[in-house]
């Protein structure tokens, strides 16, 4: 006998549950507002995703899969580290304040800055914010091996530099900082390059 089929589209009711946590945070979201936002009832979201904790880690995940590849796939864009890194920062001045129905920030980072979480989720974001950090240490170390960079370079320093851009633009788009204000201070932290060899 086949089993009773799911009420809802997993991944549709997915992404309504990665934009209500972007939007509001994980300690503010209640499982009524869960259920109403991915047009379930609450049997049917416990019996697919178990509990709040586990829909959350799928709703990163989801995110990390979705809407990261649109500003760090750009991170390997460009003949040198440089133009890489200033491809990133652009498009997330662009994407960052978001024009459409999704939150303005990245949901990683804001979550950190604002959000109490379970360890569980805490360790999962953390690994997405170190991952963040190794791409950029990963282009920066291929600069210097290549001879784009000094061979002094402080690869670790330079990376956790060009992180803490990223994060801060995703708080002021929060603010509601412009695409344009965005994009002044990437131009802002892309003058603090360091020179060529």
């Amino acid at each position: 006998m086949a089993g009773r089929p799911r009420e809802f589209d997993r991944e549709a009711a997915l992404e309504a549950a990665m934009l209500l946590f972007w939007r509001k945070g994980y300690g503010a979201t209640s499982m009524n507002d869960l259920c109403e936002a991915m047009g379930v009832r609450s049997p049917s979201l416990y019996a697919a995703f178990e509990s709040k904790e586990v829909l959350y880690l799928a709703a990163i995940e989801h995110y990390v899969e979705t809407e990261a590849p649109p500003v760090w796939g750009r991170l390997a864009e460009g003949a040198t580290a440089r133009e890489g890194i200033e491809n990133f920062l652009f498009a997330a001045a662009a994407i960052l304040p978001k024009s459409r129905s999704a939150p303005a920030g990245c949901m990683a980072v804001l979550g950190a800055v604002s959000d109490e979480w379970p360890a569980p989720i805490a360790r999962a974001i953390r690994k997405i914010r170190l991952e963040m950090l190794g791409n950029l240490r990963a282009r920066i170390e291929a600069a210097m091996t290549g001879g784009e960079l000094p061979a002094a370079t402080d690869a670790d320093a330079l990376s956790r530099f060009y992180l803490s851009v990223y994060e801060g633009m995703a708080i002021q788009a929060k603010d509601g900082a412009t695409t344009d204000e965005l994009k002044g201070a990437a131009r802002a932290a892309m003058a603090a390059w360091p020179d060529r060899p």
